[in-house]
């Protein structure tokens, strides 16, 4: 036999080359290091609200408990018929006509419905337009299946709205989809119904699948309205994503779910494959789906919080404020979700890589945020601020801050 060769590296795949995920990439794991080293750390990094003492309404704890027997047993690739059927009547409450229960697939968080849709469609080599900023794992997603994706602006000068010029730019024959985060993550951004009639007029042009990521749909603020794209384009193909971890404050649960509309006639072969990939994960998380019914029942139970008075409301007004009193940063105001997307003055502070500007923001004062490349922002000037803290605590983070940009300077 031939001598083994103990000292040959086993490496990663290549199809993990282009891949990243930062919100929870390297400056992550330094935290986490300090942290096992007795280091306390403020994490700013995840939309994670039960880690801020916001916790998911008394009704949605008790449906976990009387569900437990009954999340036992494997449930059927959709999911447990009860949660089907209320996320049904969520999509009819949204405006979105059609929706059967064999248009409706739960996941194990959005997270696993993203990459299901993807891996049932794309072909290598095929585009699909994916915002910047965008929540990266968009793009993760889309590279690792061997798509290439092409990131549209989000214009800050228009309070991050989709620069439409820029999507009509960037489509070509190769450009299969189109993906819209609507309330957007990381900048809050929530998109003006007649906005949105214009990108789907793009994507009718061009006939485009839409992918519209609405996991925020529940957490706008200032009596403005949520418009989602498969009620206002019913002739398009539209996936749309949502769940429970944000609106009802059960990140941990994994309950997310997916749904097909418009023109669902030319994509019977495409639904079959993501049925085939929903059947050989089994079935999503049953205990998590034994909530959903109880969870939409009430879907806006975090309404009190965004209200004038409310938490979250507070601490967007908060640190929104007080952000932008602090030379050399500047920030848009979000209208929803829980995110600042700050820019920062490059020139003054001599900034030559946004990943290194917070790394030394965490050495120096113990707080771990995500730089904008992290959200594939193709500059250096952002990071974005998690908002869940109370207010005294951010109040705090902002104080140091200020401090650590009085003399800071990269290059």
């Amino acid at each position: 036999m031939p001598e083994k060769d103990t000292d040959k590296k086993i490496r990663k795949t290549s199809k993990l080359c282009n891949v990243g995920y930062d919100i929870r990439g390297p400056v992550s794991d330094e935290a986490i290091r300090m942290d096992r080293e007795g280091i306390p750390i403020i994490s700013l990094n995840t939309g994670n609200p039960p880690e801020f003492g916001i916790f998911a309404p008394d009704e949605i704890e008790k449906a976990a408990i009387d569900g437990i027997r009954l999340s036992e047993a494997y449930t059927n690739s959709y999911g447990l018929p009860e949660a089907i059927e209320a996320i049904r009547k969520y999509s009819i409450s949204k405006g979105i006509a059609g929706v059967t229960g064999e248009d409706i697939f739960t996941g194990n968080g959005v997270s696993e419905l993203i990459s299901i849709a993807l891996q049932a469609l794309i072909e290598n080599g095929d585009e699909i337009l994916i915002p910047t900023p965008d929540y990266p794992l968009w793009t993760s997603v889309s590279t690792l299946c061997g798509a290439k994706a092409v990131h549209y602006l989000c214009d800050e000068q228009a309070g991050w709205l989709p620069d439409l010029d820029d999507i009509r730019k960037k489509i070509n024959s190769g450009t299969k989809a189109i993906v819209v985060i609507n309330p957007n993550n990381p900048t809050g951004a929530l998109y003006p119904k007649e906005h949105l009639l214009e990108l789907l007029e793009i994507a009718r042009q061009h006939d485009l699948i839409v992918f519209s990521d609405e996991i925020y749909d529940r957490l706008v603020m200032d009596d403005l309205e949520h418009h989602s794209c498969a009620a206002l384009a019913p002739d398009l193909l539209v996936v749309t994503f949502n769940g429970l971890s944000k609106s009802h404050m059960t990140p941990g649960f994994r309950c997310g779910w997916m749904y097909i509309s418009g023109a669902k006639e030319r994509a019977k072969d495409y639904v079959e494959g993501i049925r085939m990939l929903s059947s050989m994960r089994l079935c999503a998380n049953v205990l998590a789906q034994s909530v959903i019914k109880t969870a939409l029942d009430n879907a806006y139970c975090a309404a009190p919080l965004l209200k004038p008075g409310g938490r979250i409301y507070e601490q967007r007004e908060f640190i929104y404020r007080r952000i932008n009193e602090i030379p050399g940063l500047s920030s848009v105001k979000p209208k929803a979700a829980f995110y600042l997307f700050p820019k920062i003055d490059v020139k003054k502070f001599g900034i030559v890589s946004d990943e290194q500007f917070v790394l030394d923001f965490l050495h120096d004062h113990r707080v771990l945020m995500t730089h904008g490349k992290g959200f594939n922002w193709p500059g250096v000037d952002h990071f974005r601020i998690v908002y869940l803290p109370e207010i005294d605590i951010l109040s705090d983070i902002a104080d140091r801050m200020d401090e650590f940009l009085k003399d800071y300077r990269q290059s």
